[in-house]
């Protein structure tokens, strides 16, 4: 069974079929369509139903899938862990971010790790922060740069680099921008602009109106910060945005019991060796935490 074979029966997996598939491997599809040939034939059953133009795994591939990725991973594995020893940070990266951290916070360190290690190709992939720890504990990524979970991953690491401390805001005319003094209760009269609730940011908003028995109304929910700025900013709602966020378009409410600090970091999962790129990448973001730390002394 060859490895390439494996790889193309991943990525048709994972991509829905073989010419997205050959896109993501940077093949043709012809040669995509070969290796999941020659992959079944040496298996003696069919893997995918052709259903239209999407290809849906059969009970052989269902069951070949976890297995595809453990082979995968320990290839993977073991091709950085002779690489490390030459000591040169070469290669290809593959990492998660989330939209917020990857446009606003990400960038600087990415310059610097690119400045230095020019031969390295970064493959960055634009996910929601729950998508990130799923795909990385599935070994997908080696470092994902996102919010971090409410709660710790035993078969994950996880270092703050960010602390990102949220206001509530609404627009400059919204009733609730000119009242003095602004409490739950007030915010529970008016629709709410908000990431969807069950996103780390949401839950640590739900959970404060939870613990006063209130109802929390969200009008319109969407996990692009940007938008909700945008949306809150021409009246829609009120919302809870990072500090980092707010300009002359948004009233910052004087909310008192409403306590919400994301975390944003990297993670990478325990029983995974790092390649001499994520290393790198990864003591650029330490680095950037330590600074951090010293200007807010």
């Amino acid at each position: 069974m060859e490895i390439q074979w494996l790889k193309a029966f991943l990525a048709i997996a994972e991509q829905g079929s073989a010419s997205e598939a050959a896109e993501h491997l940077h093949l043709t599809q012809p040669a995509v369509s070969k290796r999941l040939a020659a992959l079944e034939q040496q298996l003696g059953t069919p893997l995918f139903d052709r259903i239209g133009r999407r290809l849906q795994l059969t009970d052989a591939g269902r069951a070949l899938l976890p297995r595809a990725r453990h082979i995968l991973n320990e290839v993977s594995d073991a091709e950085r862990e002779l690489r490390s020893l030459g000591g040169e940070v070469t290669g290809s990266l593959r990492i998660a971010t989330s939209h917020h951290v990857g446009l606003h916070h990400l960038p600087p360190v990415l310059k610097e790790f690119s400045t230095r290690y020019p031969e390295v190709a970064l493959d960055i992939d634009f996910v929601d922060s729950e998508q990130a720890y799923e795909a990385l504990m599935a070994g997908e990524y080696e470092l994902a740069v996102v919010t971090l979970a409410l709660k710790e991953y035993p078969s994950l690491d996880a270092r703050v680099i960010w602390p990102d401390p949220c206001v509530v805001v609404a627009a400059p005319d919204h009733p609730l921008a000119k009242m003095k003094t602004v409490d739950l209760t007030d915010l529970a009269h008016y629709p709410a602009i908000l990431p969807d609730l069950n996103t780390y940011t949401g839950r640590l908003i739900k959970r404060e109106f939870d613990a006063q028995g209130l109802r929390l109304t969200a009008k319109l929910a969407t996990n692009f910060l940007e938008t909700i700025k945008m949306m809150a900013g021409v009246g829609l709602g009120w919302s809870v945005l990072p500090r980092t966020l707010v300009d002359d378009s948004l009233a910052v409410l004087p909310v008192e019991k409403l306590h919400v600090v994301r975390n944003l970091g990297v993670i990478s999962h325990r029983a995974r060796t790092l390649s001499n790129a994520a290393s790198a990448l990864q003591q650029l973001l330490f680095a950037a935490a330590d600074k951090n730390s010293t200007e807010k002394i």
